[in-house]
């Protein structure tokens, strides 16, 4: 496992070594990027190089995590040359020199893989299908990052529905994790049908209107966190979640505003499933019902346990 800095210098330094490994055999290798832009500041050559030596002389290559990297297809390609039959973990977000043809060729040659992290951009209704197919073992864990640098200048393309059941027929117990980092106008291609996401984690503020549909279209959600939402109450979208993810056992709420009686509804529903319960007190809006002083009884009384709302520090 390499960390290196923001500085050229460190990510130098770590494909010295890695060009040294010609007589070691690493089952992990991890390239942790402390600050940006590190490994992406070398001559790509330089990095691939070094990557390749590892790939080559690395015959049981079972964990390979490489964001922030310029790695790219022809090396993926020496990657499942040499380790398709061992590899199980791949963890590579952005990484902007890979393709979806790459990281295709990824899931169709190594049967065995069980973890896989990625950008959106990297999805497509072929990775789903390769995932799918009677050859690959159970996927576990995929997470998908979506992520948008530039407001208004990225598309994002659409999955079919089928391919996301064909994954889901083949891997029924996989933990579906989407972290979103959206603008608001650029949540349309999303949750317009129903997808099998457990985890959730809104980045930026996210409207009611996609609140509104994740509690329509995910109902296997374990955890949902929203960073934001703005000043309209997210009462209804509460009590639709509580309704349709009967399996949601975790929840954050950052700059939301949920009205008490709403909230407590939302407790009552989903009970002492409900093992992580992260609401700030601003969030939570006193009505004709309940103070703030009343709701952490009522809540308390219904998750079986004693609950407090998060206080931010004075300090």
């Amino acid at each position: 496992s390499f960390k290196v800095d923001s500085s050229k210098e460190s990510a130098e330094a770590a494909c010295d070594i890695l060009s040294q490994l010609v007589n070691c055999s690493l089952k992990t290798l991890g390239l942790i990027s402390t600050a940006r832009p590190s490994f992406m500041d070398l001559p790509k050559s330089h990095f691939i190089s070094a990557l390749t030596v590892v790939f080559v002389n690395s015959k049981s290559l079972s964990s390979l995590k490489i964001d922030d990297t310029p790695v790219d297809d022809p090396s993926l390609k020496v990657l499942v040359a040499n380790n398709s039959d061992t590899l199980k973990l791949l963890k590579m977000s952005s990484c902007p020199h890979v393709s979806p043809a790459g990281i295709l060729c990824v899931a169709d040659q190594c049967h065995g893989l069980r973890e896989l992290a990625l950008n959106y951009h990297l999805l497509s209704d072929e990775l789903l299908l390769a995932l799918s197919s009677e050859k690959h073992v159970r996927l576990e864990h995929l997470r998908i990052d979506v992520v948008s640098e530039n407001p208004g200048q990225t598309h994002f393309h659409t999955i079919q529905k089928s391919s996301w059941d064909a994954f889901i027929k083949h891997s029924p117990k996989v933990n579906l994790v989407m972290y979103f980092f959206l603008y608001e106008e650029e949540f349309d291609p999303f949750f317009r049908y129903e997808i099998p996401a457990t985890h959730l984690y809104f980045g930026r503020s996210v409207s009611k209107d996609v609140l509104g549909r994740v509690g329509m279209t995910c109902p296997r959600l374990v955890e949902l966190v929203v960073c934001a939402n703005g000043l309209r109450p997210l009462d209804e979208e509460l009590i639709r979640i509580a309704e349709r993810c009967k399996n949601l056992s975790a929840i954050g709420l950052g700059e939301c505003e949920v009205s008490c009686s709403a909230f407590v509804e939302f407790v009552k529903m989903c009970g002492g499933r409900l093992s992580q319960l992260s609401i700030m007190e601003e969030v939570l809006i006193p009505d004709q019902k309940y103070s703030l002083e009343q709701i952490h009884w009522e809540v308390s009384k219904h998750l079986g346990r004693v609950w407090f709302p998060d206080m931010m520090p004075t300090w």
